[in-house]
């Protein structure tokens, strides 16, 4: 039972930090194309 306990804890850290990655790559993204934006202005 505990080995399924952690097993699920390390799965759910994964996909927390995964989303943390994907989250964070996408604000870096929008804020590239904003200084593009402002660049060709």
């Amino acid at each position: 039972m505990l080995t399924i306990a952690i097993i699920l804890l390390i799965l759910w850290a994964l996909g927390f930090f995964a989303f943390s990655l994907g989250w964070f790559i996408h604000i870096l993204l929008v804020v590239a194309i904003i200084l593009f934006i402002i660049r060709l202005l």
